[in-house]
């Protein structure tokens, strides 16, 4: 016995002992803090952390890795902080739940999975999908290849709002959905729908505090809780560790939820100058998500892609969101990147650099927003979101330099998460 714990302390020793550093050539930084790309630098990693940055191109030892990157424009690893990974738009999306199994859904996510880690994306926050707890845990058990994932599972709503998942059906199959399946009513509801998630497993919560778009369901604007009903999420959620981000379209609703204490407004399509107010007040973030307006704008063009309902609101509503982005930038309202992806194919999610740029904001401000300011919503500024001594090695490099054109957020050379190299 005591050889045997002989040889496994030698092997210990030996194995930090010879653990290979990674020097990365920096042509171009962008650092996730400073306003301006640093030239020439050294990143120096160990395991899975940032170690050193040096000016220069330091000459290594024998035992070190380096990854020249002296053509590329290196920078954090980005942060999508609203996807959808259980899924991907198609014209038989509202068909699919009645003759797929979950695992189904679960086997087309670690597809789109990898094609987000691809793209740049080393973290998402996956606001509601019924499989994306499970993909979570298989990526970072190492089973599959895919972005840091923050879960929100099966997202909160009231009856007939727009994440109950019966909308739509027949009334034999209709049903009465409650707190488990994520349909509230009442304060009591929604603080168990919240203890639900948390025993399911999730990282935060989602609410649908307006109608939505794509649901099959008439209203896609007006508030669907009561105020007192938000705050019971949101208070419980505080006592489980979590922060609560909202799903809204219409005023009303955001202004319930920004009162309330949520961390997030998403899409907010038609806020006025008070949810604007209120959300410079509270400090609440703003998450866009102007490519799914515009995809679903878009594919609302296409005869029978939707059904009615989903084809009046989309037209509605889909092409309002760049300019409710440009007032809100415009007006210093705090912006966190997001995009919906999967309201339109994965991997595509550096089309909203496009856009958040078209609408006024300038390219460094807006990589910021997919970097430092998506770590901060997340709460995970200590670890993500910008190249610092101490920090993870997540980190993308690009052709070309996006503060001169931003196109170049599309061609994404190389990607390391953790400091394991996935794409080179």
């Amino acid at each position: 016995m005591i050889k045997f714990i002989y040889f496994i302390l030698i092997l210990l020793n030996a194995s930090t002992s010879f653990s290979q550093s990674t020097y990365i050539y920096c042509g171009n930084l962008i650092d996730g803090i400073s306003k301006n790309i640093i030239t020439e630098v050294t990143i120096v990693i160990e395991e899975n952390k940032i170690t050193d940055i040096r000016k220069g191109y330091t000459v290594p030892s024998d035992s070190t890795k380096i990854v020249d990157l002296k053509n590329r424009t290196v920078m954090p690893g980005l942060i999508d902080a609203h996807v959808h990974l259980s899924g991907e738009t198609n014209r038989n999306r509202y068909f699919e739940g009645f003759i797929l199994n979950p695992e189904d859904f679960a086997f087309r996510s670690v597809g789109y999975a990898e094609r987000t880690l691809f793209a740049g994306f080393t973290t998402v926050r996956d606001l509601g999908g019924t499989t994306t707890l499970a993909l979570r845990n298989a990526i970072n058990a190492g089973y599959l290849k895919g972005p840091r994932i923050i879960a929100a599972g099966k997202s909160i709503a009231t009856t007939g709002g727009h994440a109950d998942p019966t909308n739509g059906m027949n009334r034999e199959l209709i049903g009465d959905p409650e707190a488990k399946e994520g349909v509230i009513n009442g304060v009591d509801e929604a603080i168990k729908a919240v203890r639900q998630r948390y025993k399911e497993g999730s990282d935060l919560i989602k609410i649908t505090a307006t109608g939505g778009v794509l649901s099959n369901a008439k209203d896609g604007y007006g508030a669907h809780f009561t105020e007192e009903e938000i705050k019971a999420v949101v208070t419980t959620a505080k006592d489980y560790g979590y922060k609560v981000a909202a799903h809204a379209h219409g005023a009303e609703g955001m202004k319930r939820a920004i009162r309330a204490g949520v961390t997030s407004i998403e899409h907010g399509t038609f806020m006025d100058d008070e949810v604007i107010a209120l959300m410079k007040q509270h400090g609440t973030y703003f998450v866009p998500t102007i490519t799914a307006g515009k995809s679903v704008a878009d594919s609302a063009m296409i005869p029978g892609y939707y059904p009615p309902v989903v084809t009046k609101k989309a037209l509605e509503t889909g092409p309002k969101i760049q300019a409710t982005f440009a007032k809100a930038y415009k007006a210093g309202v705090k912006i966190a990147f997001g995009t919906d992806a999967g309201v339109f194919m994965h991997g595509k999610n550096f089309k909203e650099f496009e856009y958040m740029t078209e609408a006024g904001m300038p390219a460094m401000s807006a990589i910021q927003s997919a970097t430092i300011a998506g770590a901060d919503l997340l709460g995970l500024s200590d670890r993500i979101g910008s190249i610092e001594k101490g920090k993870l090695a997540d980190i993308i490099a690009v052709e070309g330099n996006p503060l001169r054109d931003i196109r170049a957020m599309k061609e994404v050379r190389f990607v390391m998460k953790e400091g394991i190299i996935y794409k080179q």
